[in-house]
This record gives C-alpha cells, sequence and structure tokens, in this order.
C-alpha cells in the first residue's frame, strides 16, 4: 500500500487570547485536513524531548521514526547534503543565518532572523563576499562559507581544528534577545581526563573563532551594495551572520534498510532535503517552492502524485506556517493553515480518487510553533492517519483538543511511521502492507 506524509510545519499551537483561547487550528477553515481526521483515526505524536534541542532536525528525524540521537549533530549537516557540500570526518558545519541587529554597540538585539526575508539572489552576493574576505584554507582555522536559500546558509570549519561542542542560540528562537547574552560559548564538559581537556580546549578555540567571525563579517556587510539598497528601499539589512546547529556528520541507516521501502520527500527546506539524502529518500525539487507562505503548493501536490507512481512513500513539507509563527503574525499563520488545507491536501485527495489509488494519508506537524512565543515547543503535536479499509475512530475534526481524544492516543518513537507504512502487523521486511 502506498503512503503519503503531509507536514505542515510548527502549524500547531497553543490557546491564542487574541482567539478566545483557541488555536490557529481551531479556527482556520480546513475542511479536507477535517477529512481526514473524520475518515481516519487521530492521536498525538512526542517529537521533541523534554530535554534536548527543540529543533526541526531532531522533529523530523523523528516523525520517520529515527531516535532523537540521529538528530544530535544538528540541520547544519543535513543542509550541507541537500547543497552538495561534503561534510569530512573532522569538519564541524554549522547554519550561518544572514540576521538583522538592531540597537546601540553595547546593547545590539536581535530583530529578526531572516534579514527581513533577504531574497535568494541578494543573500548570495553576501555570502560570496564573505567568504571571499573571511573563507579559504589560508591560518591554522580555515572556514568556508557556502550558499543556500534565502537567510539560510552554510558555515564549514574544515581541518579537524574545531569542536561541536558549542552552544549556540537559534536565533528564530531569540527575537529581541541581547546578542552578548546569546553569542557561541564552549559548552561545560561533564567529564575529566586528557580527551576531555582536549575539547574543552577545541570548544574555547572553536566559540572565540566564531564570535570574532560574527565581528568581522559585520564589518564587511555594512558597506555591500545590496545592503545599502536594502537600506534606502527601508528594508531590513542582513548587517551580520548567526551561526548555530554545530555538529558533524552523522551516520544513520537509510528507510529501505529499516524498513524495506522506496520514499521521496519534496521541500523547499534545505534542512528537510538534506535528512532526506541520509534517509535514502529521492529528493524532488518544485520550481516556485520557497518556504514561505508564497509557495506553490499545487507543484508540490501534482509532484507527490506523480512520485507516488514509483515511490512507497512521499514525505510533503510545507514551512510557512513555522516562519509565519516565527514572526509572530497571527493572521498569517490562520491563512497558511487554509492554504495547506485547500491547495495542497485537497489536490491530493482529489487526484488520490481520480487515479482510484489506495493510499494512506497522514497528516501533522514537525513541532508547534506557538505564535505567541514564536519558538518551538515541546507538546506533542496532533496527527490523523487515514487508512484504506480502516474503520475511522469518533473524532470529526483536527487540532490540538480533538486529537487528544483520538483512539492513536499518544505515539512515540517509531509507532507513527510504523502506522502509516502498515507495519504495525510486523509484516516480512520488505513489505509495506
Amino acid at each position: 500500500m502506498k503512503a503519503i506524509v503531509i507536514i505542515g510545519d510548527g502549524m500547531s499551537d497553543r490557546p491564542v487570547a487574541r482567539l478566545g483561547g483557541r488555536t490557529p487550528l481551531m479556527v482556520a477553515r480546513k475542511p479536507h485536513i477535517d477529512r481526514i481526521a473524520r475518515e481516519g483515526r487521530v492521536g498525538r505524536l512526542r517529537t521533541i524531548g523534554e530535554t534536548g534541542p527543540a529543533d526541526s532536525a531532531v522533529a523530523n528525524l523523528a516523525v520517520l521514526g529515527y531516535g532523537s540521537s540521529a538528530g544530535e549533530e544538528g540541520r547544519a549537516v543535513l543542509e550541507a547534503a541537500s547543497m552538495g557540500v561534503d561534510i569530512g570526518p573532522g569538519d564541524v558545519a554549522l547554519r550561518c543565518n544572514l540576521v538583522n541587529l538592531e540597537g546601540p554597540p553595547d546593547g545590539r538585539r536581535i530583530r529578526n532572523h531572516s534579514a527581513g526575508h533577504i531574497s535568494t539572489s541578494e543573500a548570495r552576493e553576501l555570502v560570496a563576499k564573505l567568504d571571499e574576505e573571511l573563507g579559504g584554507a589560508r591560518g591554522p582555522l580555515p572556514v568556508r562559507f557556502h550558499p543556500g536559500v534565502s537567510y539560510r546558509h552554510l558555515l564549514v570549519l574544515p581541518g579537524g581544528w574545531a569542536s561541536s561542542a558549542i552552544d549556540c542560540a537559534p536565533p528564530h528562537d531569540h527575537v529581541g534577545g541581547l546578542v552578548a547574552e546569546l553569542l557561541p560559548r564552549p559548552r561545560p564538559q561533564p567529564e575529566a581526563g586528557s580527551a576531555a581537556r582536549r575539547e574543552a580546549q577545541a570548544a574555547e578555540r572553536t566559540a572565540r573563532r566564531l564570535v570574532d567571525l560574527h565581528r568581522q563579517a559585520a564589518a564587511i556587510l555594512a558597506e555591500q551594495p545590496v545592503n545599502l539598497a536594502r537600506r534606502a528601499a527601508g528594508l531590513d539589512e542582513a548587517n551580520s551572520i548567526w551561526t548555530w546547529s554545530p555538529g558533524r556528520r552523522p551516520q544513520i541507516e537509510t528507510m529501505q534498510e529499516r524498513f524495506g521501502v522506496r520514499g521521496a520527500v519534496i521541500s523547499a527546506v534545505d534542512l528537510i532535503r538534506g535528512l532526506g539524502v541520509y534517509a535514502g529518500l529521492d529528493v524532488i525539487r518544485v520550481p516556485g517552492a520557497t518556504g514561505l507562505h508564497d509557495t506553490d503548493y499545487e507543484g508540490k501536490a501534482r509532484a507527490c502524485l506523480e512520485a507516488l507512481s514509483d515511490h512507497d512513500f512521499v514525505y510533503v513539507h510545507v514551512e510557512a506556517s513555522d516562519e509565519a509563527s516565527h514572526a509572530r503574525d497571527l493572521d498569517l499563520k490562520i491563512r497558511c493553515i487554509e492554504y495547506l488545507d485547500e491547495r495542497l491536501v485537497r489536490p491530493i485527495l482529489e487526484g488520490l480518487a481520480a487515479r482510484d489509488t489506495a493510499a494512506t494519508l497522514a497528516i501533522l506537524p514537525d513541532h508547534p510553533t506557538p505564535v505567541e512565543t514564536g519558538q518551538h515547543g515541546r507538546d506533542p503535536v496532533p496527527v490523523a492517519i487515514r487508512r484504506p479499509g480502516e474503520a475511522p475512530d469518533a473524532v470529526q475534526g483536527y487540532d490540538e483538543e480533538q486529537a487528544a481524544q483520538g483512539s492513536l492516543g499518544l505515539l512515540e518513537g517509531d509507532a507513527f511511521i510504523r502506522r502509516v507504512l502498515a507495519l504495525d502487523r510486523e509484516p516480512r521486511r520488505g513489505e509495506i502492507g
């Protein structure tokens, strides 16, 4: 049996005062998502632990049934895989945002995590300049900048001199935060001994190098033509870099090795594409997919249906509601949920019916992103799974409260993906239902 997993990134929430204690999922018009819940079974999935990073890498790996340890190396190495950047055994990779800071030099704060959602073409010009001025193999502590999409870029510390044992604050979780309190710092080492001392020294060296790069990059960015033009137009400048999510190349089993299935992933986001690379999924790129509310929902739906013809399952990821949450834009978040319903879920449902394709269809967020905080949350996420031939439960719609009443209960570990792939009845390896 075929299967589709639809991720509305960050769309679950907590009660919002402006909505009278309801959540965006409760007030959004989403008849097609509600139909999946009404015709299927509903529950919740724990994707983020009570401790550790509340990170999209951890959450999406959890949806696919990987344990929390699979996401410990962070998102940068996953994004590198999507970008075609080779991460060697001794290298450390970090996400490198272009951000906008505001305030006096001794009280700088993060204004936004995306430099006003700077365009990819503008950003590539800036990142190329940073690599020209600061990158390369020169010196004992070399670095390389690699351009990505919009504000999302990559910094690689090659040559084995760096440590990933540093604490870095995700900028989207600290909008308004004081820069001086959030800069990279070495992580305390819980163990004693010579190896721990070497690691502590490497972590100290790495944190100092990163803080210095922040300072040097700000000076370079200040007078770049891209920023001068944005300043003149009244737009947020990319006036600083922000490095975070350090990690080394992970070793994880593919979905084929674990479950005997061939899958595909559709996303505009390098993190999700890179996760797909490591999980052995075919990466399908959709022209017009942006990672924002203006993404090509219909194009993703068409690509999903086409991919289902020669794949066992398709993982369709839409970033828009998460970005709206980080911007604390309640109206936009509701609108993004409605776009997901009408422009992606509806055509997928209609396409499956037109093709007379029996396929399990599941929908969920990877993690909550409460719009009132703009930060990732740790609450279990609502899940709806419509599986052909399986009787529905009594739940009639899809939101956080109704999910808690569903027959699936609280799913953990690989229980969700095994149910989606119809492997919860322990068929032979390589079978799907």
